[in-house]
């Protein structure tokens, strides 16, 4: 949900990091995202859930990379 937010208000994803334990926004902005990004109309409750799970592995893949880690790789893979 952090990552979606910041993405629709047009931040800079590439110096962001998810913050454990945070709490942001409501329950029905949190399913407004999701339901808005998960790219089937109308999903099922399994959907969404497939669709958070993998984009939350995606997602802590990309934080663990030294590749997409900005410090790391400077301005070489800028926004990738």
């Amino acid at each position: 949900f952090q990552y979606l937010k910041r993405f629709d208000q047009g931040y800079d994803l590439d110096a962001f990091w998810y913050e454990a334990h945070s709490e942001e926004g409501s329950p029905a902005e949190c399913l407004q995202l999701f339901l808005l990004h998960c790219g089937i109309m109308d999903p099922s409750w399994a959907e969404l859930r497939n669709f958070t799970w993998f984009l939350n592995i995606q997602l802590r893949d990309c934080e663990n990379s030294v590749f997409c880690n900005p410090d790391f790789v400077q301005d070489t893979l800028r926004g990738f």
